[in-house]
C-alpha cells in the first residue's frame, strides 16, 4: 500500500538548499543518518498532464494565496525565478534556490483533494470528494474508484 511520496530535489549546493528548506521556509525534517536530512512535505496530489515533448516532472509548493506567500518569503530573503502567472489550473511562479534551481510555487485554482487550512471536502458516499468549499474554481473531486464506478 502507498503511503506516501518521496520528492528528489538535486543540487550542485545542497548544504545551502536544505538550509533554504530549513531555516526559511521552516519545513520539518528528521537526520535519516550521518546529518543525511529528509524533509516533510505537506500532503501533497499528483497530476498527469499532455505533452508534445518529452516526458518530465515537476515539483510545486501550494499555497492559498500567492501574493501574501511572496511578500512572506521576500521578507525571509527569498527571491523568485520568475513573475506571478495565471495558467489554467492556478497562479503559479517559483523560487529561486542556492543552486541556480527553482522549486514551483502554485495556488490552485482547481478542485483538490488535499486538505486546505480552514476548508473542508464534504465527503459523500464511497469516499467520494463532493464539493470542495474553498472557493478555489469549480468541478468535483473524486476518487478513481468512483468514477469507474460511474462508468
Amino acid at each position: 500500500m502507498i503511503y506516501g511520496a518521496h520528492a528528489l530535489l538535486y543540487s550542485r549546493a545542497p548544504d545551502q538548499v536544505r538550509a533554504l528548506l530549513d531555516t526559511v521556509l521552516g519545513t520539518p525534517a528528521v537526520d535519516a543518518g550521518g546529518g543525511w536530512l529528509i524533509f516533510a512535505l505537506p500532503p501533497a496530489e499528483i497530476a498527469v498532464h499532455p505533452t508534445d515533448g518529452p516526458p518530465r516532472s515537476e515539483i510545486y509548493l501550494m499555497c492559498q494565496d500567492i501574493e501574501a506567500t511572496i511578500l512572506r518569503l521576500r521578507e525571509k530573503g527569498v527571491t523568485f525565478t520568475r513573475a506571478v502567472q495565471d495558467v489554467s489550473w492556478g497562479r503559479v511562479t517559483a523560487i529561486a534556490l542556492p543552486d541556480g534551481g527553482e522549486l514551483g510555487l502554485y495556488q490552485p485554482r482547481h478542485a483538490s483533494p488535499v486538505p486546505r487550512p480552514g476548508v473542508s471536502l464534504k465527503r459523500g458516499k464511497a469516499g467520494k470528494a463532493e464539493k470542495a468549499t474553498n472557493g478555489s474554481g469549480p468541478g468535483k473531486a473524486r476518487t478513481a474508484a468512483a468514477r469507474a464506478r460511474k462508468v
